[in-house]
């Protein structure tokens, strides 16, 4: 039986980095969409981008083929063009031999992605792809209400 396809498009938005943040995602299921956000009082804009993508695997309630479609191009390339990899074969460190910065999400993101084949997809943030300005929108919101 095959798994369930699910798109998921997801954005973070940063007051001032660091500063007031917010993330958001829209998960797209046989034409269903359902929509998520949060915040955190004091972020990072990259924290807010990686916590939109694991909060959204965490709401799918069954391993699933997943299209995660996002702006940034760090986490889509960490897992296209496999620097994740080398990261966790290096214990955590870049080419530079300094250590990759939010370690505890990118662990919390491959946990997150276990259960599921996750395929990247890179998109141009605030361009003409109306999901992503959906929730980049939804994103800026969320910043809104950190406290």
């Amino acid at each position: 039986m095959s798994k369930p396809k699910v798109r998921i498009y997801t954005d973070g938005a940063c007051s001032g980095n660091p500063g007031p943040g917010g993330w958001a995602a829209l998960l797209d299921w046989n034409g269903k969409e359902k929509e998520i956000s949060g915040s955190a009082s004091h972020t990072t804009n990259n924290r807010m981008e990686m916590q939109a993508i694991i909060e959204a695997l965490k709401t799918l309630k069954k391993p699933c083929e997943v299209d995660i479609y996002s702006d940034s191009a760090l986490i889509v390339n960490a897992f296209t063009k496999g620097w994740i990899d080398g990261w966790i074969r290096k214990n955590w460190k870049k080419a530079d031999k300094s250590p990759v910065e939010n370690q505890d999400l990118w662990m919390d993101m491959l946990e997150a992605m276990k259960p599921h084949q996750v395929t990247w997809n890179k998109v141009k943030g605030h361009a003409d792809d109306d999901r992503n300005n959906r929730v980049d929108r939804l994103a800026v919101e969320a910043s809104k209400k950190a406290k």
